[in-house]
């Protein structure tokens, strides 16, 4: 391992990741917020759900109770006012649907001069739930979608008809009360009504978009969950006051900025990368082939969320993935390939993604580990975890898609 590069790696990450923690977006999204004559309830759902209700909760005059729902590990103890509620991601589990349930519950009959701060961060389409079918059944339709390579716009197109919160009807069961929502993009783009499935926001999408979904990926569906996507969801919604606090642009500028600081060239290839993760990672090694000898650092950056098909039985993520596919096309080179996730976790594993550099192949190889096969099996985790290339951060706080780069040394 080239441990000048891994070091670099480790700089750039950091402080990428602390560029876009939530806590002043989420100060100055509030700086416009006025208190109304009724009560104040604060409901905070995603992977950034925790912090973003603290740094909340430090700046509203008041709050008359609230329900916090995150992903298990992501709550950093108890905050004042509040209940904190951890549950399942990416799938939704038994505690998912019972943290819904009581934020539900703490929003009911609300009235006119009532307000609902409401903090949207990714991860929310698992975390906040409450499910128009069995659980069991939505878990094996939303498991039928992550398998086979559906990206996040087509899920959540499917979701939020399976769901009694998502596509605008979490707003519509507060109302007449007013909703104040601050969002952390995770999705390209920034659509509000794809981010978490879009709660407190009308949808966009169609029936015949969830339907063209479903025949796509030849989804297997009940007839009760077939009959929720032919119902329409809101168009419409006249409570909502939407501010915008977070994006992968921002986690992309802070990354060259870091690069910078180190003597790299930055270059943005793009902030939508939303291809396939290996393919994104033999991209990004053939960038770093062409450009190796070039006598200057240059850094290649891409910001997205790419996809992974599951063909294997392994354990890994999209982040560990694209670093490991990096692995053959950088042999021999002073460069590396690095892949995170700015939530600090991949797919279902304690590693916020992947790192490999031009002596990544040869270490491999040493361990009796093929790249193709690994990836075959989609187990990048464990091929990485071998030759010291996972790259662990913990729970970060935020969640504003995925960082990758190319690095050339010159």
């Amino acid at each position: 391992m080239d441990r000048e590069l891994r070091a670099g790696v480790q700089s750039i990450v950091r402080q990428a990741i602390a560029a876009v923690l939530p806590d002043e977006a989420v100060r100055r999204a509030l700086a416009s917020f006025t208190l109304g004559p009724g009560r104040v309830l604060l409901v905070a759902a995603g992977k950034a759900a925790w912090q973003m209700a603290r740094a909340a909760l430090e700046v509203l005059p008041r709050v008359d109770g609230g329900a916090v729902i995150t992903k298990y590990g992501h709550a950093r103890g108890a905050l004042p006012g509040v209940t904190c509620y951890e549950a399942g991601h990416p799938l939704p589990d038994e505690n998912s649907f019972t943290a819904t349930r009581a934020a539900l519950a703490l929003t009911q009959d609300l009235r006119v001069g009532d307000t609902v701060v409401f903090l949207l961060s990714g991860g929310g389409s698992a975390l906040f739930e409450q499910p128009l079918v069995p659980g069991a059944e939505l878990q094996r339709i939303t498991g039928q979608l992550l398998g086979r390579g559906a990206d996040i716009v087509e899920i959540n197109t499917v979701r939020k008809r399976l769901s009694a919160v998502k596509g605008g009807r979490f707003a519509q069961h507060c109302a007449p009360a007013r909703v104040f929502q601050v969002v952390l993009s995770d999705i390209l783009g920034d659509p509000l009504d794809m981010i978490a499935s879009g709660p407190a926001c009308p949808d966009t999408a169609t029936c015949a978009d969830a339907l063209a979904v479903a025949e796509k990926y030849r989804l297997t569906l009940s007839e009760a969950a077939r009959a929720c996507l032919l119902r329409e969801t809101p168009k419409r919604l006249d409570n909502v006051e939407t501010h915008v606090t977070g994006s992968v642009r921002q986690l992309c500028a802070a990354a060259a900025n870091a690069c910078r600081a180190l003597g790299y060239e930055p270059v943005l290839l793009t902030d939508r990368l939303d291809c396939e993760a290996r393919e994104a990672g033999r991209f990004l090694a053939a960038i770093a082939r062409t450009h190796a000898g070039a006598g200057r650092r240059l850094a290649f950056l891409a910001g997205g969320e790419p996809v992974v098909h599951l063909t294997g039985h392994g354990l890994g993520g999209r982040s560990q993935e694209l670093a490991l596919a990096a692995a053959p096309g950088l042999a021999g080179l002073e460069a590396a390939v690095f892949s995170v996730g700015s939530d600090g976790t991949d797919g279902p594993t304690d590693a916020a993604g992947g790192y490999v550099d031009g002596e990544t192949l040869a270490a491999l190889a040493a361990k009796g580990w093929s790249v193709p096969a690994a990836l075959a099996e989609n187990d990048a985790y464990h091929a990485l975890q071998a030759v010291g290339g996972l790259l662990i951060t913990g729970p970060t706080g935020t969640n504003v898609n995925d960082i990758a780069a190319a690095l050339v040394r010159g």
